[in-house]
Parts: structure tokens; sequence; C-alpha cells
């Protein structure tokens, strides 16, 4: 017998579904190098923390905390959804990850 559509969507309601988590999808260099631009070119100050912790949990958090001089715990929570990380710490994650920030003049907007 053929269930409704009622039905199925009850079921689909009450599924547990994981969270989507990025880290798994930076497979190389290339991808994390993407992502972060992609979150720096319009994203929020949060935003960039997450695209750092995400990148951080990829590469492997307590190598990226150790070789940053920095604690594991403290770097998981600067870098989540509650976190605010100090500029230093950007910048000491960005230099363990390979990267850095440089800046770069925005286009000029067109007025009518």
């Amino acid at each position: 017998m053929a269930q409704t559509a009622s039905a199925t969507w009850r079921k689909v309601i009450n599924m547990d579904f994981k969270e989507f988590d990025a880290s798994s999808y930076l497979n190389g260099p290339e991808d994390i190098e993407a992502y972060l631009n992609a979150v720096l070119e319009d994203g929020s100050a949060q935003e960039v923390a997450l695209a750092l912790g995400t990148i951080a949990r990829a590469k492997g958090m307590t190598s990226v905390a150790r070789d940053a001089g920095l604690n594991r715990v403290s770097l998981y929570t600067s870098l989540s959804k509650e976190g605010n990380p100090s500029l230093d710490t950007i910048m000491r994650v960005l230099d363990v990850l390979g990267f850095r920030l440089h800046a770069e003049r925005k286009p000029a907007t067109q007025t009518a």
C-alpha cells in the first residue's frame, strides 16, 4: 500500500540529520585557498573565524594549535560560533596554514 505524502513528510521531519561539516571536503591547498578567499570576500568576522576553524579541523586542530603556539581547547573555542579570536590568533593560524592576509582595494562603485 502506498504511503500518503503527509506520512512520508512525518518520517522525514522525525529523521536525525548530521550537521554539514565542510572540513571533510577540503582535500588540498587549492580547496582551502578557494574556501578561505570566498569567506574573506563576502563573509562577516564570525564567518571568517568559523572558516578558519573548519580549515584547522581539516588539517588537524591539535597540530595547528601546537604549531601556532596556542592551546587546543582555546583555539577550538576561539574559532567556534561563540568565539571572537584576536588578530594575533588569526595571524598565527593563517601562518601555520600557509596563508597571509593582504589588503586589496575594493572596486569603485558606480553612481547613477
